[in-house]
C-alpha cells in the first residue's frame, strides 16, 4: 500500500505543481528534494536518536548539495538526486539504525522519489521545464 500511494502522491503534486505554474520556477524540484532530504533527521529527533541524528545530517547533506547544485546548474542534477535517494530508501535500515522512522517510510519514500525523478524528467525532456538557466 506504500508503495502505491506514493506514487500517486508524488505523481499527484508534480501534476498540481505544473497545473497551477508552480514548476515554472527552476527552485519548486530542489526545494522538494531538500524537503525530501530532512525527513530522516526528522524521525531521528523523533526517535530521540542523537547518533542517527548525525548520521541523518551527514546523509542529508548531500542530497541537499546535489539540490543546490541541480538548482545552480543543471536540474538533472536533482533528477539524479531524487532516483538516488529512492535507492537510499532500499538500503536505509541496512546503514542506518533509526528508531524514529516508521515501518511503511522507506517503501513510501522510494517510490514518492522515483515517481517524481521521472516526472521531473518528463518535464525537462518535454521542455515544459528548462534544465538550465
Amino acid at each position: 500500500m506504500a508503495l502505491l500511494v506514493g506514487a500517486l502522491l508524488a505523481f499527484s503534486v508534480g501534476l498540481l505543481a505544473t497545473g497551477v505554474g508552480l514548476d515554472r520556477d527552476r527552485a519548486f524540484y530542489p526545494v522538494v528534494t531538500i524537503v525530501i532530504a530532512s525527513y530522516y533527521a526528522l524521525f531521528a529527533v523523533m526517535g530521540a536518536s542523537t547518533h542517527a541524528l548525525v548520521l541523518e545530517s551527514l546523509v542529508g547533506a548531500v542530497f541537499i548539495v546535489a539540490a543546490v547544485a541541480g538548482f545552480k546548474w543543471s536540474l538533472w542534477v536533482v533528477v539524479v538526486a531524487l532516483a538516488a535517494h529512492g535507492v537510499f530508501d532500499l538500503t536505509h535500515g541496512a546503514a542506518i539504525s533509526n528508531p524514529g522512522v516508521p515501518a511503511w517510510w522507506p517503501e513510501f519514500c522510494l517510490t514518492y522519489d522515483v515517481t517524481a525523478a521521472a516526472y521531473l524528467a518528463w518535464l525537462l525532456k518535454s521542455g515544459h521545464v528548462r534544465a538550465v538557466r
